[in-house]
């Protein structure tokens, strides 16, 4: 069977959610017993996300194979259970530059280079990348909104690649908005018809519309999108918002036929759909038999919830495996440094310090950290949590006053963290961190061990600066547990405070590898931990 298309669009306003709901139509899909693969297209001109402000553009998600790219990759991975990849995000800049190498080496024969066919050309050929014989369907969103300038060489791409796979091959989905206008009492469809209508003028004809709205429609109001949208009643879907949690979103649209009816399009045969496994998830998240745990979340970037999304999903996937209702106490790292960790983290049963880049706030973190060394509190670490971890460690139990990062203050007479040997040199900020997965050796007996269940493992990275192994000794007699190892024992990955009840920190990034159905064994850990201390 030859590789299906679908192409998901948005209009009206940015953060609709066409990344959850192209996540939600694609486990729906596999649970059919299809293979899909899944794909977003940035149109902004930065290369990748990974030198964007977190305030600007939400967490970098790390695929398994390297590549820095955009967070809705996190919900295709969590929802599907699928593997993204370096193909799985492009955006203009890289699109741009595949040209633009091209055109420097000849590859066009003297043609002068435009946007039609050139540009449009490059794009399909990054849709053409998820294409394979072990595809059956292929999902590409296109990021930004119908209208946008930016967007309009992608939705020109798209309608020229449905057209060449011919009909029953690829379908259009619209996701847009029906306000409710609350001095009126009204919901109005009028933006989502000139969302459509944008669409329509350059030759793309949704085949299904769903509709973001606060409220249930009325039948008035499919009718009315139905007429002006060119689209039949029965193929507007309405998406309200969920009660409870974004997992709920797939039930939604099943109780809808979503599923079914975009097999239709596509002309494939409707086989069983098993969501057992996801239904029992839900009942756990939605009444959980374990009461409630209380997890302080110490970050840089707090401000900015999707800074941390794949953090907070991955907590919510572990109070899952816990049994427990999960209340997050989301810090600025900065409010400790002024107020005092005891202050802020008084009730907490757990205390987590994600990663982040530079100096501000970090005194806050490594504040957080000895509060919860001191008080017996369960302390999970991730990249920079796993640093601040060692210059508090190093400072305090040591007695190696100053200690601290060569990032954070280069000349520090006990740099504990420094910068790893590959990037000594390297001058260009982009994509040149040590990134994607990398085998760690984990040492027998400890929690981490535990937690896994085995010895070697493979996690996925985003750093440059690591455990100063000079330091190695002097760390372990204070305490100090080394708990994971790269294969050559260069590389400190994991420590471990040895007489805590839960004290675990690592270098890499677990939070990519959890989803709903199998929380992160070191999430899973961490919140059983802080359940039990309560």
């Amino acid at each position: 069977m030859s590789c299906k298309h679908i192409f998901v669009t948005g209009g009206v306003v940015s953060s609709l959610g066409k990344g959850l709901t192209a996540a939600a139509i694609g486990l729906l899909l596999k649970r059919r017993g299809y293979r899909i693969r899944m794909q977003k297209l940035d149109p902004y001109l930065n290369v990748d996300p990974g030198t964007m402000s977190p305030y600007q553009h939400g967490e970098v998600y790390v695929t398994e194979d390297g590549r820095e790219t955009d967070l809705d990759l996190g919900h295709y991975e969590r929802f599907t259970g699928i593997t993204c990849d370096q193909h799985s995000n492009y955006t203009t800049g890289r699109i741009y530059s595949n040209v633009i190498a091209r055109e420097r080496a000849g590859g066009y024969l003297g043609k002068t280079v435009q946007v039609i066919p050139h540009v449009t050309d490059e794009i399909k050929r990054a849709i053409r990348e998820i294409e394979d014989d072990q595809t059956d369907i292929a999902i590409t969103e296109i990021g930004g909104t119908a209208g946008d300038i930016e967007s309009q060489p992608y939705l020109e791409a798209i309608r020229q690649y449905h057209h060449e796979l011919g009909p029953g091959n690829s379908l259009f989905i619209h996701l847009t908005l029906v306000p409710y206008i609350r001095a009126a009492g009204e919901m109005k469809t009028k933006p989502s018809q000139q969302s459509v209508g944008i669409l329509r003028s350059i030759g793309i004809v949704p085949e299904l519309l769903i509709c973001r709205c606060e409220r249930p429609f009325a039948a008035e109001h499919r009718a009315k999108l139905a007429l002006f949208c060119g689209v039949r009643p029965e193929h507007v879907i309405e998406e309200c918002d969920v009660a409870n949690s974004i997992y709920e979103v797939p039930l939604d649209l099943m109780k809808q036929q979503v599923d079914e009816k975009i097999l239709k399009f596509l002309e494939l045969p409707v086989r069983e759909l098993d969501m057992a496994e996801w239904n029992t998830m839900l009942d756990r998240l939605i009444r959980p038999p374990n009461g409630e745990v209380v997890i302080a979340v110490v970050g840089k970037y707090i401000s900015q919830r999707d800074s941390y999304k794949s953090v907070y999903e991955a907590l919510a996937h572990g109070a899952v495996s816990a049994g427990v209702k999960l209340n997050i106490r989301m810090l600025e790292s900065e409010e400790i440094e002024q107020e005092g960790a005891a202050a802020k983290l008084k009730g907490v049963h757990g205390v987590l310090v994600p990663g982040g880049f530079g100096i501000r706030g970090v005194e806050g973190k490594i504040g957080a950290i000895r509060y919860a060394r001191e008080n017996g509190i369960p302390f999970f670490g991730i990249c920079l949590g796993m640093q601040c971890a060692v210059i508090e460690f190093a400072r305090h139990v040591c007695g190696l006053e100053e200690a601290n990062s060569t990032e954070l203050a280069p000349g520090t007479p006990h740099p504990v963290i420094s910068l790893l040997d590959g990037q000594r040199g390297v001058t260009d900020m982009g994509g040149t961190m040590r990134l994607g997965a990398y085998p760690c050796c984990l040492t027998r007996g400890t929690k981490a061990a535990q937690a896994y269940g085995q010895e070697q493992i493979a996690e996925r990275h985003r750093h440059r600066y690591e455990f100063n192994p000079a330091y190695r000794d002097v760390l372990e007699k204070g305490g100090l547990v080394v708990a994971g190892l790269s294969p050559d024992g260069k590389l400190v990955e994991v420590v471990e405070l040895k007489g805590h009840p839960w004290f675990v920190a690592c270098q890499y990034h677990p939070e990519f590898k959890s989803t709903p159905v199998a929380a992160h064994p070191l999430f899973a850990a961490f919140v059983e931990a802080a359940a039990a201390a309560r």
